[in-house]
């Protein structure tokens, strides 16, 4: 009889053949302890810093190395040209031998291969497969069937085949046959015929083993079905099958894929303990979770963990990690992740621009967003409407007027995609913070023109941009259209109400006081007791504006009291702005204003209005001066007022550049400190002489 080699495994057919007889001894046994009767996923924890043996790894895994080098010498019977039964020996060590083995099988695999492909190609019924197979032109051995079932990929004619072979030859081991065609299944993702083609080997007796079950896993996973490779994987042990590592490796991605979270963070706590080999979907599927579930850090402790392995991370992975980055709002480190991904080799597709333009966008990483979105233009490729409208957005935020104005009419030129109400949201609030009102008024016809009716936060940014124009009729026209329109005005719309107000020339506040008490009365009555003087009893100030801040939300109550104080240091009401700082300190909305060390006592002004900060620097003066002119306490060496070093988005002044000013009109010792950016400083001694000439010259407010 002839020996006609097999491939190294059932499970990776064509890589180092081998006769049939070496194949079936190391066919994968059910030798590993029960899995479902052992197995505890809460055994080790999660943390577990032991590192894994990782290579890419399939479902399937070949014979090791090892294995192979033992078969390669063992004392094989080398076929001769002719089939006849006597063969001779030929010494294993010789390079003869090597040769002769390659030599004899190459010419039959080849034949074997072109059978595949015919079988591939003829119509899927028995009597043209039957033909094809009658005429290969030589009888066919339970190896050659195991050869060209696992190199057809014809998912129609694969089960006809089998059945033929079945019939014709009564193999030895069935299921490996049953095992080949079920990879053909998978190669075409068909896990409709993979189920089908499981039930008929129980009808036929044959009992299944870990490559089938292993196989079939593997197809659901492919075919996007991670729960049918979940109950696949969960029938194993009623079969007497056992998972071995790889197959528990793969359940890791199917099961984080299925949803069940904590099996799949169990089993990696497993796989790092045992040191299984893990792919890189999987490595992919891990990070997706933690990106999921909002754990940021796991996401970036999978990378580095890849890393120190040495698997080297693929695009997907990459892609996941700077879409987990920009959804933490840590843009740093999606540029880290970018330079990786660039200087190993890969370049940049869609999926990376989008998840980078995200990531800048929600950071307000302006400049740096602007760099992806033009090199995506030089490569052609196109923007959806969510990522110009995050580009938008930004611009908006930060006050990219122009850039603004160029993204959208790129927008309006591209042909994949149109401008939404988002996208006019985000146009009309850049040309309003900016004061542009006639491109503000255009922007706010073109959405209208579209279709879409402008919502509160529209005319919100419409009413902020009259405001800025002082077109105190054109606000009061807009928040006519609000009442009108059946929209009731939120908190923020009454900020920027209030807002307005500081910007308005005090004759034209009485057109807005209407407004404001039709929005929020209680607002109303607090800035009518401030514009018209009434003074009431004492303390009704003060009971109507905490019941005002106890009636909005606390992500305004900052800005109200700004706005607030802001009116009152412009009608020259040192007294209610003081008043109104000192409730700010009470409920806790302003804090840190004041720092003392042993070395320096610090004002601390960077998150206030100009008017709040100026009330906080006349309050901070009397303080000192009652401390060192009244009370006799020691200054330390220093003296500090810390404005903060930036500028407003929509201005080309800060809160620095106009304190500068204002302490030079106070003839004030202060000067800016040359090492530190946005803070004023003096010794003691020159504040100490400047507060005595003051209380000497009667100055009192600052």
């Amino acid at each position: 009889m002839s020996f006609h080699h097999l491939c190294s495994s059932p499970s990776s057919l064509l890589h180092d053949p081998l006769p049939l007889c070496n194949l079936l001894s190391v066919y994968p046994k059910s030798t590993p302890r029960s899995f479902l009767c052992s197995y505890n996923p809460n055994s080790s924890p999660f943390h577990s810093r032991n590192l894994l043996q990782v290579t890419h790894v399939s479902v399937q895994e070949a014979i090791p190395q090892s294995e192979k080098s033992k078969l390669d010498d063992a004392d094989l019977p080398i076929p001769t040209p002719t089939a006849s039964k006597s063969y001779v020996w030929v010494n294993p060590k010789s390079p003869r031998a090597s040769q002769l083995r390659r030599k004899s099988y190459d010419s039959r695999y080849s034949s074997l291969i072109k059978l595949a492909e015919s079988l591939d190609s003829c119509k899927p019924n028995e009597a043209d497969v039957c033909d094809v197979i009658t005429g290969f032109g030589g009888k066919l051995f339970e190896q050659d069937a195991v050869v060209t079932l696992n190199n057809m990929t014809n998912p129609e004619t694969a089960p006809i085949v089998l059945n033929n072979l079945l019939e014709t030859m009564k193999p030895t081991r069935e299921v490996i046959l049953y095992n080949v065609t079920l990879k053909v299944f998978r190669k075409s993702k068909d896990l409709e015929k993979s189920e089908k083609l499981f039930d008929e080997m129980l009808e036929r007796g044959v009992k299944p083993d870990n490559a089938t079950f292993t196989t079939i896993i593997s197809c659901a996973r492919q075919s996007g079905v991670p729960k049918r490779a979940v109950e696949w994987f969960e029938k194993m042990s009623s079969f007497g099958c056992e998972p071995d590592n790889v197959t528990l490796a793969a359940m890791i991605d199917a099961y984080g894929r299925a949803g069940n979270v904590e099996m799949a963070l169990s089993l990696y706590d497993r796989a790092r303990t045992e040191k299984w080999r893990i792919d890189t979907v999987t490595f992919s599927t891990l990070i997706r979770i933690y990106g999921v579930s909002g754990n940021y850090d796991g996401c970036l402790n999978i990378y580095e963990e890849m890393k120190a392995l040495g698997v080297k991370p693929n695009l997907v992975i990459y892609n996941r990690l700077l879409d987990s980055m920009g959804r933490a709002k840590r843009p740093w480190q999606a540029k880290i992740i970018h330079k990786d991904l660039i200087s190993n080799g890969f370049t940049p597709n869609w999926s990376t621009y989008a998840a980078l333009i995200r990531a800048y966008g929600r950071a307000r990483y302006g400049d740096d967003a602007l760099v992806i979105y033009r090199e995506m233009k030089e490569k052609g490729l196109s923007l959806t409407v969510i990522l110009y409208n995050t580009l938008l957005s930004m611009c908006a935020y930060i006050g990219y007027v122009d850039e603004a104005f160029e993204i959208f009419q790129d927008m309006k030129n591209c042909e994949t995609c149109d401008p939404d109400s988002w996208t006019f949201s985000s146009l009309i609030t850049v040309y309003s913070c900016s004061g542009r009102v006639s491109e503000a008024e255009a922007a706010l016809l073109q959405m209208r023109e579209a279709g879409f009716e402008p919502t509160l936060f529209v005319l919100t940014s419409v009413i902020q941009c009259y405001g800025k124009a002082k077109q105190v009729d054109d606000v009061v026209r807009t928040f006519d259209q609000v009442l009108e329109l059946g929209i009731t005005p939120d908190d923020r719309f009454c900020g920027c109400l209030l807002n307005v107000m500081t910007q308005t020339p005090s004759e034209e506040i009485g057109k807005l006081i209407g407004c404001v008490e039709k929005a929020k009365p209680k607002l109303g009555q607090v800035v009518k007791m401030l514009v018209e003087e009434q003074n009431g009893e004492e303390g009704v100030f003060k009971k109507e504006t905490s019941e005002l801040i106890d009636s909005i939300g606390s992500d305004v109550k900052k800005a109200y009291l700004n706005c607030l104080i802001d009116l009152c240091v412009n009608l020259n009401k040192l007294e209610r702005a003081c008043e109104i700082l000192q409730l700010g300190l009470e409920y806790d909305i302003y804090t840190g204003l004041q720092s003392k060390s042993a070395t320096q006592w610090s004002l601390h002004l960077k998150s206030l209005s100009l008017g709040a900060a100026l009330t906080a620097l006349h309050v901070w003066m009397n303080d000192l001066s009652e401390a060192a002119l009244e009370s006799g306490e020691e200054f330390p060496p220093l003296l500090g007022i810390n404005t903060g070093h930036g500028k407003h988005k929509y201005s080309d002044k800060g809160l620095a550049a106009v304190f500068e000013s204002h302490l030079k009109e106070l003839n004030a010792p202060f000067h800016e400190a040359p090492d530190k950016v946005g803070w004023f400083l003096t010794t003691s001694v020159a504040a100490k002489a400047w507060l005595e000439s003051r209380r000497s010259s009667g100055g009192v407010s600052a």
